[in-house]
């Protein structure tokens, strides 16, 4: 009898280049540190007992979730760990600690495990879990609100709030040397662009990010706030403060640029961050909620299977 030949037909990547997920989830986390430390210098014990309890969470959630869906233990591979890290560094250092372990259920369970697991998500966990708590509890993201029984040296003011409500001249007030650096209220992770910058030309020099993504995230934000402020340059503010300002950096370096949520192809990678770019800045100028990003990366994760159909035209004649 004709045998015939079973073709087993599944998913990319379908080479393996040597790298491990472990080794990808810890260079991540090892970029993300030089932020994280400035917010800790910033907020002292409170963003610390943060950061500790999103990643034991996270971890708690993975294990819990292994054990009753029998699955093998997966929380060795790093990857619980640097989503409630990356979780951790776009809350506030006062955040409770009930919408800690909440934020953490929403990335690892609803995230990540619900669509598959690791590599199946077509949304980012982490924006995922923010947005469904934004949407929640707004209040836990007003970071002048959280943040007021602080005695900081710089401006205690959210700036894209800021911006929002009262315009460009409250931007010009905020230097863009001192968004930088650090000064400015924000997430824990989120406020020093100097450290987020340093962690993203790290994994990019790596191969751990795109840059296609990353730069053309960027140059969306840019491109469109400049379009913005040359039309009313009295309402809305300039294109430096809006990629120095609140999640823009953390966003194109952390969050857009996840593999499994993101294209792989050069023309559709730069439409996706440029769009992710722009649906930023719609929302921060016209929209009803302070700071896009959030939003905006998942719109583009929404599109992101359309945009991966784009493909370069084979070379060739046709007969």
């Amino acid at each position: 009898m004709f045998e015939q030949k079973k073709l087993v037909v599944s998913h990319p990547p379908f080479w393996h280049n040597g790298n491990r997920l472990t080794q990808r989830s810890y260079h991540i986390m090892l970029a993300a540190l030089p932020a994280v430390l400035v917010g800790f210098k910033t907020y002292g014990m409170p963003a610390v007992g943060v950061v500790c309890l999103s990643i034991a969470s996270a971890i708690l959630w993975e294990l819990g979730f292994n054990k009753v869906a029998k699955q093998p233990v997966t929380i060795g591979d790093g990857s619980a760990a640097l989503t409630g890290l990356l979780l951790a560094m776009l809350f506030p250092a006062t955040m409770p600690w009930w919408a800690v372990i909440t934020g953490t259920f929403l990335a690892i369970v609803i995230g990540k495990h619900i669509f598959g697991g690791i590599g199946s998500n077509a949304f980012n966990p982490v924006a995922l879990a923010v947005a469904i708590l934004m949407v929640s509890w707004k209040h836990l993201f007003d970071f002048d609100g959280m943040l007021v029984n602080y005695d900081l040296q710089f401006t205690a003011l959210y700036p894209i709030a800021a911006a929002k409500h009262f315009g460009a001249q409250a931007a010009a007030s905020f230097n863009l040397w001192d968004l930088a650096i650090g000064w400015q209220t924000g997430g824990i992770g989120t406020a020093c662009g100097l450290g987020l910058l340093l962690g993203g030309l790290y994994l990019m020099l790596r191969g751990f990010i795109r840059w296609e993504i990353c730069l053309s995230f960027m140059a969306g934000i840019y491109i469109s706030a400049l379009l913005f402020h040359l039309v009313d340059p009295m309402r809305f503010a300039g294109p430096g403060f809006h990629l120095l300002a609140g999640y823009t950096l953390f966003g194109a370096i952390f969050l857009a640029t996840e593999d499994s949520s993101s294209p792989v192809n050069f023309i559709p990678m730069l439409i996706y961050g440029a769009a992710g770019g722009l649906m930023t800045v719609l929302i921060r100028n016209i929209g009803n909620y302070v700071d896009g990003v959030i939003l905006a990366i998942l719109v583009i994760n929404l599109v992101q299977p359309l945009l991966d159909k784009i493909r370069p035209q084979a070379i060739g004649k046709v007969v």
